[in-house]
Parts: structure tokens; C-alpha cells; sequence
């Protein structure tokens, strides 16, 4: 697959700013699938490439690229979606922003990295749907704990406020409700597919690791193959560390860092909490540590990775976690 022309696309609600890079030609159209449609034939019109030498590449913007991740890969032009972030730091020191300026360096980044890019793969409808359930019940979750807080701050010091009281106290029942809904909604459609099924069986054998954990990894992998190893996956969600030398002066401490998905990496760190807890293996592994000096986050995060290349190792090969410690006298 050679990628000969790229077209840079910046996203936002009701536009999307293109850029050829090429040619440098720029247009603006609409954020629906016929805007989409007249994108593609624009293009077409203003180059001299095959469909499958060219390649579309826009930054991940939520709902707003929704149509573009849906439409094109259906027709079968080849995508590339990337962070903004990884654009941004790619281009070393620039200046002034606007959404023309915003698409040609988006087309920029395509045509340097034409060679690096992999054919996306549309991720199972099952789970696109997951994932938008499980935001909603963050978002449930967030609020319904600002209203507990709120509650048991002002049950502390207030006194008489019984309608003051009563409203949150109602509020946090609505939200327990709602959240209650969207896990059956969650169980339904997980147990409606045997594939999602099954790996979340196989995750949740593995001590430590609980159902919501679980779903989060199945989600946020793609069922495990949008990442091909959990070193990848770590290095993303902030939970592997590297080292910080530079010649003989500098010496830092070897360190995770804060680019990061924070909210897989706090789901990781309670998993390491509880494997403590339960696990006998992770329990004994952590006391070693400890008894010859090591450090208790450290220690932590080892068994943040050791957790995670379980759940790869488990969910890629398709058989359970065999737990050797108890075979051993």
C-alpha cells in the first residue's frame, strides 16, 4: 500500500477545514454525510491518485468525527485518526492558530507518517455502544459523588435544613437509579455478544480485577486489538515507566509519566489494591519488596503491569488465567 496523497481534515461541530497536501488547496464543507460526500468528490477533482493511494487524516474529536469514522472506511478509503497532542508536538515551535492553519498542519503530520499508517479497523458496533454507555455512567457517577459530599459536608454542620437535606438526598437516589439502568443496559448487550462475553469472563477470573475494570480494557483496546502488545497499552494509560538520563550529569529516577489515560490508570491502581488484598501470590510479592526496601508505589505499579499483561495475555490466547501459586506445596 502506497499513500501518495494525503487530506488533512480539521473537525469540529458543524465543519470540516481540508487542506490537500499536495497542492496545498484548502475548502471548507459541512459535517454531514452529504458534506462528506462533497468532500470526497472535491478531493478527487483536485488530484491525480487511485482511492487506495490516498489517505484521510483527522485528529479524534468525539462525536464530532463520528461521521467521518463511520462514512469513509465504508466507502473504502483508508483513515488515519490521531490525538491532537501527537500533531501538536510532532510540528516543534508554531505560532497562531485558526482551522485552515489547523488542516494543513494535520495534512502536514499525514504525509510524514504515510509510511508508519495501518489500515483502521471499524470497531465492533457492540462496543461503540458500550463505550458510550459507560461515559454517561461516569458522568452519573461524578455528579451523583459532588451531592454526597456536598450532603455529608453540610449534615455535619447545618442544622434544620431538612429540605436543604432532602433534595440531594433524593438527587443521589435518582442518580443510583439511572446508573442501576445503565448496567443492566451494559450486562445486555455484553451478554448478547459471546465473544465480549467470554473475554470479560476471562478478565474477571483474574484476581484483582473486577467487572468494571474489565469492560474499560475491552473498550479502550477494541477488544484487545487496537494495541498489539500491553506494553503499548501501558505506556498509554501512564503505568510504564522510563528512564531519565543525558549524559554523565544528568540522573534522574527512572519514572512513569504524565501523558497519560488517567482513568484506566486509577482503575489499575485500585485493581493493585485489591490483588494485595485477595491475591496470596501479589500479597506475599508485595511484602517481599517492601522487606528489602523497596518503595510502596513503586511496588504498586509493578503489580499495576503485572495485572495488565494478564488481562492481554488471557483475553489474546482466549483461556483462563492459571493461578500457580496454589499448586505449589
Amino acid at each position: 500500500m502506497e499513500i501518495k496523497e494525503v487530506i488533512g481534515i480539521d473537525v469540529s461541530k458543524r465543519t470540516l477545514d481540508c487542506c490537500i497536501h499536495g497542492n496545498g488547496l484548502q475548502e471548507i464543507f459541512e459535517n454531514t454525510p452529504k458534506g462528506i460526500d462533497k468532500l470526497i468528490a472535491w478531493g478527487f477533482e483536485n488530484m491525480n491518485c487511485k482511492r487506495k493511494n490516498v489517505l484521510f487524516i483527522f485528529e479524534h474529536t468525539g462525536l464530532y468525527s463520528n461521521q467521518l469514522t463511520k462514512i469513509l472506511p465504508q466507502k473504502g478509503y483508508l483513515i488515519h485518526i490521531v490525538s491532537g497532542l501527537e500533531i501538536k508536538r510532532s510540528l516543534g515551535i508554531t505560532r497562531g492558530k485558526d482551522d485552515k492553519t489547523d488542516a494543513k498542519r494535520i495534512a502536514l503530520y499525514g504525509y510524514r507518517i504515510r509510511e508508519e499508517v495501518k489500515p483502521y479497523q471499524i470497531p465492533n458496533q457492540y462496543l461503540l455502544q458500550l463505550k458510550r454507555l459507560m461515559s454517561l455512567r461516569k458522568k452519573l457517577i461524578v455528579h451523583r459523588g459532588s451531592y454526597l459530599a456536598c450532603l455529608n459536608e453540610q449534615m455535619q454542620i447545618l442544622e434544620d435544613e431538612k429540605v436543604l437535606f432532602k433534595v440531594q438526598q433524593e438527587m443521589i437516589k435518582v442518580f443510583d437509579k439511572q446508573v442501576l439502568k445503565i448496567e443492566k443496559e451494559i450486562d445486555r448487550i455484553v451478554n448478547s455478544d459471546g465473544d465480549l462475553k467470554s473475554m470479560q469472563q476471562l478478565l474477571i477470573e483474574i484476581k484483582g480485577i473486577g467487572k468494571v475494570t474489565a469492560r474499560f480494557l475491552i473498550v479502550s483496546t477494541s477488544g484487545f486489538i487496537a494495541f498489539p502488545t500491553w506494553r503499548k497499552y501501558a505506556s498509554y494509560c501512564g503505568i510504564a515507566p522510563f528512564p531519565h538520563l543525558s549524559g554523565t550529569s544528568v540522573r534522574g529516577k527512572t519514572k512513569v509519566s504524565h501523558i497519560a489515560n488517567k482513568e484506566v490508570k486509577v482503575l489499575l491502581h485500585l485493581c493493585a489494591l485489591s490483588a494485595i488484598r485477595y491475591n496470596p501470590e501479589m500479597r506475599a510479592y508485595y511484602d517481599r519488596r517492601l522487606e528489602i526496601g523497596k518503595s510502596k508505589m513503586s511496588t504498586l505499579n509493578i503489580i499495576r503491569n503485572k495485572l495488565l499483561a494478564r488481562a492481554f495475555a488471557v483475553a489474546k490466547r482466549g483461556t483462563p488465567y492459571i493461578d500457580t501459586m496454589k499448586y505449589t506445596s
